[in-house]
């Protein structure tokens, strides 16, 4: 294949190191490059890309050019972020950089993790408020450049990391966070100095740098499966411990005991499957078993996870005393969690890696956890020599630093901390304190340093003002939700649930006073020393000579302070090896260890020490080539790969990193199956009925339907059509964020979702998928403000975020409409998650023809669902009537209540009538409109509302009877007071608001309480206490007084029965 005429490279500093030595984080002269590609420039380095076709030259060429593209991957956009800023020094935030000004350091916490620098900020450039909450920004292992405020990245350079972003730090006005400086001597602290803090706004550096050492280490040591990796041996044998000893006992995956379950895996592997097993899950089985190298492809739905399963239970319950324990890893924490939730059903020792669980059990079992409840002892552990020198060094920075503290702030430096480091002399001192004998003994406090009475009114405070920046309702991008993020930082192997915190010892960092400025020129560095006598110098230079004094004193505590940080950092670096010597301990004892991808890199040193000879790898396609690479450990003998490289790639921040010619987004299991290794494809799938199953033969060819799809229920509402693609041309737009969304569509996606819901499906049970982030937003805002849906768990997810789950309804939003480009719709990947997520019904909004015509695989899913599954309008089926409705626009979802046009007339527990059109909510919800009518043995009938409390009594007999005792008295002159009619004054009134929609407001409002009894369990009483708040307003129909309009009450009860509904609801 012919590559695209593009060069790209690593800007590396003069006389660059190899690649074997190089540091994890990048160093100032690489984030100091070139933005875009100089091909004459000595210093730009071409990239080899990912060789996807054909074998390797060499090990080492291979691990060279992952570790190079993943370097490039990871520094790229912090390097393009600086060159940015440096070219328009005053700009705005844009797509490519997060500004931060008025930086300044204010403390320094001795954690064992590291000395990290507590900076603030002022967050102004941003233009707009930030949600931190939901915010990517300066997330835990973030990677930064900082320069100082009137350099701009013009000479100088500083990387640093984020150790810690506290949700309650952030939100601080202003804002704080930790960092660590990338090398000691890079380590500042003058909390005078104004510091500009550039982000890249892609990217996530810690997802990559323990990726980037383990390539580095695998070079230096042996290469299991090399041969197989690199050079593409077709021949894959057995594992070494299979070879000597094939006979095993699958007796842990029959469900019903035979007399013997013992078999030859390499000669007597049964031909006919055992159990519910079809043919291709029983060979991929095999493969898994008996392969040194095994790669099994999943299509959607055909048990990947089932058959990894079963492999499992086979390997562990043959598996002896002390053999190591099996690796299992996958892309995602959540996948991984599901994963290890099956294994604990069968295995009870297993541990997990990494502590940011959500499922409770699985949390338990994470080594944190662990740790914290069975602490392993270790006699001799490097960790115990370490720990005490940890306390030694950080007493002594402490000591250097105390002058800073918080108990001299408002005060300048003490004369004495300059003899100290030799800035001023003792002679200078005793002229200090001999020239304010006069000034200290007019004061009466006394104890006054001789610097504040030299100084005078030349040291004033030093202090920094962050403006209250209005941006009103501008919000920043909300990336992720909170959980997500959390998700993502843990994802990178952050080990515990204290990583947001960074904790130990936290020292402020003070210098309240600084020099008068004059116009007096600025004091050289050292004008201070020609005076023997410090008050010989003009007062109005004294407070430039204090400044220098400073300046020469903080140049001398950091050259001590950077001494001090290097000796610090390899002592956490032993902490780290004594902490792990206790990890080894505990996981010494565990059958399976389970970790994300990025977990094989990271705890690659403490795992190796395990000595595994298994690693079995879920979601193995959805990872670049690198962190897979990874797992292979020194004694590494058996590798299995599972998963589907039709669906989503691995990610890179780098676009042009993507696809030809570099092909870093191409995963070690694509590759391996494009270069016809032996893998094995299942079948037969188990999750999607056949209609929407057959949306995937233009990327799976036919697949197999297991009898268990056949017969799944329908979709209430929907009659017959499990799928449908309702085709629009509503234009699309952007939002602030170059995030596309489609208003039109996006409003008649809520109307079905609601008309769903109202027909009975659980919430839980429907997923909304989009491609685009703005879409999502879109959706989310518009059903949080929906009357129906107020207070439910909505999913609304990207279909990124969206691999590996399913559900038993999903929605898709295409959002593109029109034009040459559908952007992410023609994504073959992406779009074969979207379609291979429903259960039982899947709906597609979208312009059919302009994906059709742009896209091939478009036009075959268009002609697949043509002529009977695509329109332009939506057809929906009365459950009641069995009466078919067509939906054009989103007005329209008005006009029904989950069912038709139709009057519903059925009978109510009453007798009467239902007066209200077709409605899907059940009649018990329904408050009747219609006289009561009951007949009394007078041989009236009563006149009050039948839904009303009432006793009938009857009414006519008593206007008689008042009749007749008004004509016996009138000729008495007695006043008659008339009998107030027993029924509400204003019940006709509210006869007549009611049918004009109020009553259907109502059971709506019933019967949405009743859905979100249902999906989340609120009050179990709510809706009972609607039914008695509807009676009470109807009794209270008649009351007096005006509403605002001055019109008598009548009018303004039915109103307000409303508003209590929804007051009672919401709250």
């Amino acid at each position: 294949m012919k590559h695209k005429k593009q060069k790209r490279g690593l800007f590396l500093p003069e006389n660059p190191e190899p690649w074997l030595n190089r540091p994890e984080l990048p160093s100032s002269a690489e984030i100091m490059g070139i933005a875009e590609e100089d091909e004459d420039d000595e210093n730009f380095v071409d990239l080899a890309p990912n060789n996807i076709f054909g074998p390797w030259e060499s090990e080492h060429a291979y691990l060279k050019a992952h570790y190079e593209l993943l370097r490039e991957d990871a520094v790229a956009p912090l390097r393009d972020a600086v060159a940015h800023v440096r070219e328009h020094p005053d700009m705005m935030e844009n797509k490519v950089a997060s500004i931060y000004e008025k930086v300044y350091i204010i403390g320094v916490t001795c954690s064992p993790k590291g000395l990290g620098f507590r900076i603030q900020f002022s967050t102004h450039r941003a233009g707009k408020n930030i949600a931190w909450e939901y915010s990517k920004r300066l997330i835990t292992g973030s990677i930064l450049a900082l320069c100082p405020a009137d350099d701009v990245f013009r000479t100088q350079c500083v990387v640093a990391v984020v150790a810690s972003r506290a949700l309650e730090s952030v939100k601080m006005k202003p804002p704080q966070i930790d960092i660590f400086f990338a090398k000691p001597e890079d380590i500042e602290f003058d909390p005078q100095k104004e510091w500009l803090m550039v982000e890249a706004k892609d990217g996530y550096f810690e997802s990559v740098r323990h990726t980037m050492t383990a390539l580095q280490k695998i070079d230096q040591e042996s290469f299991p499966l090399s041969d197989h990796i690199c050079r593409l041996d077709p021949q894959i044998e057995p594992p070494e411990y299979v070879k000597s000893n094939p006979r095993v006992d699958l007796q842990a995956i029959i469900e019903e005991c035979e007399e013997d379950s013992r078999i030859d895996l390499l000669a007597g592997w049964p031909s006919v499957p055992i159990g519910d097993r079809d043919a291709t899950q029983w060979e991929a089985l095999h493969n898994m078993l008996t392969k040194r190298l095994s790669i099994v492809q999943g299509p959607p739905g055909t048990g990947k996870t089932y058959v990894s399963v079963l492999a499992l239970k086979i390997l562990l319950s043959n598996m002896k005393p002390n053999d190591p324990p099996i690796i299992l890893a996958s892309q995602t924490n959540h996948a991984l969690d599901q994963l290890l939730r099956l294994v604990s059903l069968f295995e009870e020792k297993y541990i997990r890696l990494g502590a940011r669980s959500s499922d409770a059990g699985v949390k338990m079992r994470t080594l944190f956890a662990i740790r914290a409840n069975e602490m392993a002892v270790v006699s001799g552990g490097a960790g115990i020599a370490a720990s005490f020198d940890y306390r030694r060094l950080t007493k002594e920075i402490a000591d250097l630093l105390e002058p800073f503290g918080a108990e001299h702030a408002g005060a300048p430096l003490s004369s004495e901390f300059f003899v100290q480091y030799g800035v001023l002399t003792e002679a200078q001192l005793n002229s200090l304190k001999k020239g304010a004998e006069d000034w200290i003994s007019s004061d009466k406090e006394g104890n006054i340093d001789p610097l504040v009475a030299w100084l005078g009114e030349e040291a004033v405070p030093f202090q920094v003002e962050y403006a209250e920046d209005n941006f009103g309702f501008a919000e920043d991008e909300i990336d992720l939700e909170y959980e997500q993020l959390k998700e993502l930082e843990a994802e990178q192997g952050l080990e515990d649930d204290g990583f947001e915190y960074l904790k130990g010892r936290f020292l402020y960092i003070l210098d309240s006073m600084c020099g008068r400025s004059h116009s007096f020129p600025s004091a050289l560095p050292s004008s201070h020393a020609k005076f023997a006598d410090l008050w010989k110098a003009k007062p109005e230079a004294r407070g430039h000579m204090y400044d220098s004094m400073r300046q020469l004193l903080k140049e001398k505590i950091t050259k001590r302070l950077r001494e001090l940080a290097s000796k610090y950092q390899k002592n956490c670096s032993w902490i780290q090896a004594g902490r792990w010597e206790l990890d080894h301990a505990i996981l010494r004892s565990a059958r399976v260890i389970g970790m994300t991808a990025t977990g094989l890199s990271k705890y690659r040193g403490l795992v190796s020490s395990l000595k595994p000879r298994i690693v079995l790898i879920e979601e193995a396609a959805e990872a670049i080539e690198a962190p897979i690479a990874a797992a292979c450990f020194d004694s590494l003998q058996h590798l299995i790969l599972v998963g589907d490289h039709q669906h989503l790639r691995g990610n890179c921040t780098v676009q042009d990193l993507e696809g030809d010619p570099f092909y870093l987004d191409i995963s070690m299991f694509e590759r391996l199956v494009n270069n016809n290794m032996g893998y094995v494809t299942l079948r037969w799938q188990r999750r999607m009925p056949p209609e929407v199953r057959q949306l995937l033969e233009p990327i799976y060819g036919t697949l197999e339907d297991h009898r268990s799809v056949l017969h799944r229920p329908k979709v209430v509402g929907m009659g017959d059509r499990r799928s449908y693609f309702f085709t629009h041309n509503w234009p699309e737009t952007r939002d602030s964020f170059a995030s596309k969304f489609n208003e039109t569509e996006a409003q008649m996606i809520v109307g079905f979702f609601v008309y769903l819901i109202q027909n009975g499906v659980p919430v839980h049970e429907i997923t909304i998928l989009t491609f685009y982030n703005g879409q999502r937003k879109h959706l989310l805002n518009l059903m949080k403000r929906h009357p129906y849906l107020q207070g439910l768990y909505l999913k609304v997810v990207t279909v990124d975020s969206y691999q590996g789950e399913e559900n038993e309804i999903v929605i898709l939003s295409m959002v593109r409409s029109g034009g040459d480009n559908i952007g992410f719709l023609s994504i073959e990947n992406r779009v074969c998650v979207a379609l291979s997520r429903a259960r039982c019904g899947f709906y597609i909004f979208g312009n059919a023809n302009s994906a059709a015509v742009n896209s091939d695989l478009w036009s075959r899913v268009v002609s697949i669902m043509k002529p009977q599954r695509v329109g332009v309008e939506l057809p929906l089926t009365c459950m009641k009537h069995k009466e078919r409705t067509f939906m054009k626009s989103p007005s329209e979802w008005d006009y029904i209540n989950g069912g038709c046009y139709k009057k519903c007339g059925e009978k109510l527990d009453c007798g009467h009538l239902c007066s209200l059109k077709c409605h899907s909510f059940p009649h018990s919800r329904v408050v009747c409109d219609s006289v009561c009518n009951k007949r009394w043995e007078c041989g009236h009938k009563c006149q009050l509302l039948c839904s009303s409390q009432h006793s009938c009594s009857c009414t006519s007999c008593q206007v008689d009877l008042e009749t007749s005792y008004a004509a016996a008295t009138a000729d008495l002159h007695v006043p008659v007071e008339p009998k107030a009619d027993p029924r509400p004054e204003g019940i006709r009134a509210y006869q007549a608001y009611a049918s004009g929609g109020v009553k259907e407001h109502d059971a709506i409002l019933l019967e949405k309480a009743r859905a979100s009894k249902m999906s989340s369990s609120p009050d179990t009483d709510l809706c009972t206490a609607m039914e008695d708040l509807m009676v009470m307003d109807d009794e209270l129909g008649g009351a007096g007084g005006k509403d605002q309009a001055g019109e008598k009450g009548v009018k303004a009860t039915p109103r307000r029965m409303s508003v209590s509904l929804l007051d009672l609801y919401d709250e």
